[in-house]
């Protein structure tokens, strides 16, 4: 299994979000950050703006940062909204399978029971605990730290 671009995409913003919380981040700070296009991170951002886990702001000065505490995001629930499906095999979907096997195949709910285990796994770690390395995530990325006047304006 791997993920798609667009699923590790949308996992750095948050991170990012969440460590620099409640600074704004702009998409280009961190297309430069992480050397990728402008293009597939306004495509993250603007989707997780959709469905409320970030805020936009306009303008000079805009960007954005997280919408709902990191703690409360499950890195699970974003995996769901970002990926296609996790169907491993053809014959997870009755309306593809063209296995001859499936009547009496053993790989199957294997394959189905990891599939589970991996999303249960991914439910239980939040965003928090992903980003609470953010001052080590930072230094790497040469990016700063919200300063103490951000988040008193912010709050």
């Amino acid at each position: 299994m791997k993920l798609t671009s667009y699923s590790n995409y949308t996992l750095r913003v948050l991170m990012i979000a969440a460590v620099r919380f409640p600074a704004l981040t702009t998409i280009g700070e961190l297309a430069a950050a992480f050397a990728i296009s402008k293009t597939h991170l306004v495509k993250c951002v603007h989707q997780l703006g959709t469905w409320g886990y970030i805020e936009t702001v306009r303008g000079n000065g805009g960007g954005f940062r997280l919408a709902r505490p990191a703690n409360a995001i499950s890195i699970g629930e974003i995996m769901r909204r970002t990926e296609e499906g996790f169907d491993l095999a053809e014959c997870f979907r009755e309306e593809t399978n063209t296995c001859p096997l499936i009547a009496r195949c053993r790989l199957r709910p294997a394959l189905q029971r990891a599939t589970v285990a991996f999303l249960d796994t991914l439910d239980a770690i939040t965003l928090e605990e992903v980003a609470s390395n953010g001052d080590d995530l930072l230094k790497i990325l040469e990016l700063t730290a919200p300063s103490c006047r951000e988040a008193k304006i912010s709050a």
